[in-house]
């Protein structure tokens, strides 16, 4: 399905946490601010995640048809909406689950931290947002949508004065050697400074430095990066030292983290005024 990309709109504010809702035709992208619309992400990334990706899903979740965990208690669930289908939970199209400091407290932890130590950034002097849960229905993986989410997150830091991102991205499957090109270069091209580099825990961690550097077609292997990945990469984020085998979500993982004032997505600066006249 095609999207007609229009000029985005910022409706009034809310006072439930989101910063309104952006525009682009009939798709819009808002925070979520009912069970039942995060009932419709859960389903989401079920569908994604376990019948597309080939996830295993436990019991609950086989049974519920739903992605669920600790963490969407705490979160803000932001979401992609096709107005044509519904303006509330039937619409949604596209989520991506966002945890600030407060939640993580609650639950105990950040996600991330099943995976790296985030030691480094969780002693940074200022806000933290974990993002994760990342997923597009099929029909609209296009410019459109994809955009959306990221205006959506550029508002939100704004809003929330977020300081540092940072969450797991994943590469497609459970073996890192069919990944050695795309481990590869990350790497050597984009491994975070050490004051931002999160690094795999001992037990899981897989070395990322696969084959030699000096033997890879840079433009194709950026090609076969996820988009999310190069979606990060565009907003100036680094990659953490060593990828993780998550073998329940059929994927391999890598860290990423983005400090916010390095962020150079020209939707953010364009809409910074109008979301500051808004808020205010």
């Amino acid at each position: 399905m095609t999207t007609p990309i229009a000029t985005p709109t910022l409706s009034a504010p809310k006072h439930d946490g989101g910063f309104g809702e952006l525009r682009a035709g009939n798709l819009g992208v808002r925070i979520a601010v009912s069970a039942a619309e995060r009932d419709a992400a859960q389903a989401l990334r079920y569908r994604i995640f376990y019948e597309e990706m080939g996830a295993q899903p436990d019991d609950t979740a086989r049974r519920l048809k739903r992605d669920i965990d600790a963490f969407d208690e705490v979160a803000d669930h932001l979401l992609v909406i096709d107005h044509a289908l519904g303006s509330g939970p039937r619409g949604v199209v596209g989520t991506y689950r966002l945890v600030q400091n407060e939640g993580a407290e609650r639950v105990g932890r950040f996600y991330t931290s099943d995976e790296y130590d985030i030691s480094r950034i969780t002693g940074f002097p200022g806000r933290l947002l974990e993002l994760g849960r990342s997923c597009v229905d099929p029909a609209y993986r296009g410019r459109a949508a994809m955009q959306l989410l990221w205006r959506g997150i550029a508002a939100y830091v704004f809003l929330h004065r977020i300081d540092v991102m940072f969450g797991c991205a994943s590469l497609p499957g459970t073996d890192p050697d069919r990944l050695a090109p795309e481990l590869t270069y990350l790497y050597h091209n984009h491994l975070a400074p050490p004051a931002l580099r999160l690094r795999a825990v001992p037990e899981r961690h897989i070395e990322m430095r696969r084959c030699d550097p000096a033997g890879l077609d840079h433009k194709r292997t950026q090609q076969q990066l996820p988009p999310l990945i190069k979606g990060y990469l565009r907003l100036g984020g680094f990659i953490g030292d060593g990828a993780v085998v998550d073998r329940q979500f059929n994927t391999t993982d890598v860290a990423v983290v983005v400090k916010t004032d390095l962020i150079t997505d020209k939707y953010y600066r364009h809409y910074e005024r109008q979301l500051r006249d808004a808020l205010d």
